[in-house]
Parts: structure tokens; sequence; C-alpha cells
């Protein structure tokens, strides 16, 4: 039975969030309505992904080489595009709040509610610029019935430590845009779970776990775990096309 506003507002305020910018990752399975109503009243502002993957061409598209209709192979983001459905129902109903901001790269965007300066600060290039504004502003990750693997900031860790990023192109209105500094493969990040654990708060509500994680520490902990082991945090499988190219840049 997904928690209600009831049980998440009191979960939520424990976490000390009233004053902080918060990034949010929900489980599908959570309630929508609710937790939007609980972010309103317990944190300072609040952001979620929004990402439209559909509007990514394919990974070995290249305008240079690739001379086919592109219109066939990803759809056109436009700022009205919906977030992909394996996000569930939250990241929409943020994004149709009156209150609402969106950023607008084609595959990496952000919306939220009192978080319009982080949001606006992103840019094709920078898909990451959001969670550095929110490290200048103490902000914190909250993973809500959810792990490591769809937590977006430890890309940005991984940018800081020197770990090769990765150019694709998408579908943006009319144009295919370069979008630079794209995230590599999250596979791997749950083995950081044991390194972030000393000053991750976290709290359950109906059987969910939520987990709050001060972003400073988050990347100072990706950092730290990348320069000991330069092979942390990648992906485990050998034929992962993405981890391959990473690994070649070690060598």
């Amino acid at each position: 039975m997904p928690a209600s506003f009831s049980d998440l507002k009191p979960a939520l305020s424990d976490l000390s969030l009233k004053k902080r910018l918060v990034l949010v990752h929900a489980s599908p399975i959570v309630n929508a309505d609710a937790l939007l109503a609980a972010l309103l009243e317990t944190t300072g502002g609040f952001m979620t992904p929004t990402f439209t993957p559909k509007a990514l061409l394919p990974i070995d598209y290249h305008p240079v080489h690739n001379k086919t209709d592109v219109k066939n192979l990803a759809e056109s983001f436009t700022p009205s595009m919906p977030a992909d459905e394996a996000f569930g129902k939250f990241p929409e109903l943020v994004r149709s709040h009156a209150k609402a901001k969106r950023s607008l790269h084609p595959v990496l965007s952000f919306t939220g509610i009192g978080a319009d300066d982080a949001i606006h600060a992103q840019t094709i290039h920078e898909p990451y610029a959001p969670i550095a504004a929110m490290a200048e502003e103490e902000g914190v990750v909250l993973l809500i019935g959810m792990d490591q693997r769809v937590n977006v900031s430890i890309h940005y860790g991984e940018k800081l430590a020197g770990r090769m990023q990765f150019v694709r192109w998408a579908l943006s209105g009319n144009n295919v845009v370069e979008c630079l500094n794209f995230p590599g493969d999250p596979e791997g990040f749950n083995s950081l779970a044991a390194g972030i654990k000393p000053f991750t708060r976290q709290t359950e509500v109906d059987g969910v776990k939520i987990q709050a994680i001060p972003v400073t520490d988050l990347l100072r902990a990706v950092v730290n775990k990348i320069h000991e082991d330069a092979y942390s945090l990648l992906c485990g499988r050998p034929d992962c096309e993405i981890r391959l190219e990473a690994v070649a840049q070690l060598r």
C-alpha cells in the first residue's frame, strides 16, 4: 500500500530537510501525490530527473557517418515531452505543477519547485550543473525506495574525479545536438553504499527505505573511491561497451 501524506511528512521532517535543496529519486511504487505534498512542506525546494531517453540517438550515431533520417531513430525533445515512464508518476506530477520549472537538456532534464537557480544552471554541455549548484547550497540527495544506481549525482562525482565522460547525440526540435559530458553505466554504483553510510540519514515508511545523502559528502566519497581504485564503480559486465571504453582510458 503506497505511503500516505501523514506517513511521509513526519518521516521527511525527521531528515532535517526544511531549509535544504533536495534532489529526489523516488520509486514508482511511492504515492506521487503524497510525496509531492510532503516535499512542499518539508524542504527548502526540490527537483527530480525528468529524463527523456526517447530523444537519444543510437550509441553508434554520429552526424558525420550517419545520413539516415534521424526522425526514424529518435523522438524530438520539446519542453512538454513527458519524462520516461520508468520513473513513475512523480516526475510528471512535478512537471505539471503550476510553480515547476524544467531545464531544457534534450535527454537529462530536471524539473523542480523552488529550485530555479539550480535548474537553470544546466546547459547541454554541462548536464551536471544542477548538482554542482546543489553542492554549493549544501543540498541533499533523497533516495526513496531506490538504490545508488539511480543516483545521478554519482556521475558528477565521476567527472570531478577525472573519469572519462561520453559524447552522445540527441534530437531536439528540428536539430541533432551534441550532448557532451554524457554519463556512463551506473550498474556498479551500489559498491559505494558502504562508504557513504556514516553520513547517510535513513528512515523507513511502510517498508520503503528513505535515504538522505548530503551532496558534498557524496561527491567527496566518489572522488576518493575512484582515486583509490581507478576501476571502482564501473559496470562489472565484461561485454559492457561503456565499461570497455572507460577501462581503455586507464591503460
